[in-house]
């Protein structure tokens, strides 16, 4: 079995640098783990896009309840506006989970990324 450029160090974030002196990695496999890094990196930054539009949705909700607040007595629709508000900051909770959780991972995935440049520097030409 041939060394990975990076290893996970008893199932931490904590990575250290492995780079294999021989060729016993075939360029195309240094490709493909790459490709998978960057399609791992595009799933996070697709759960960070949901995350933001579940983030945002309570505080426009919240903003059509102010701008429309005169057409209504607070304390009348009190038993509607309670368990809305619980359902907002429930979804504000979960987009911030969701954006925190994709940024996270976005930024494990550049320091894979920057590893296999460091390991391998035919990869440094075709990624930034």
């Amino acid at each position: 079995m041939a060394k990975r450029p990076y290893r996970m160090i008893n199932g931490s974030d904590n990575q250290e640098n492995v780079c294999s002196g021989s060729s016993a990695d075939s360029d195309a496999l240094i490709i493909n783990e790459a490709q998978l890094i960057l399609a791992e990196k595009r799933t996070s930054l697709a759960a960070m896009r949901t995350g933001i539009a579940v983030f945002v949705l309570p505080l426009s909700v919240l903003g059509v309840l102010i701008a429309t607040s005169r057409y209504y007595d607070v304390l009348h629709v009190l038993p509607l506006i309670v368990p809305l508000a619980v359902m907002l900051l429930a979804l504000i909770i979960l987009g911030s989970y969701l954006i925190y959780r994709a940024l996270s991972n976005i930024h494990r995935y550049d320091r894979l990324i920057h590893q296999l440049k460091a390991c391998h520097s035919k990869l440094s030409e075709f990624l930034d």
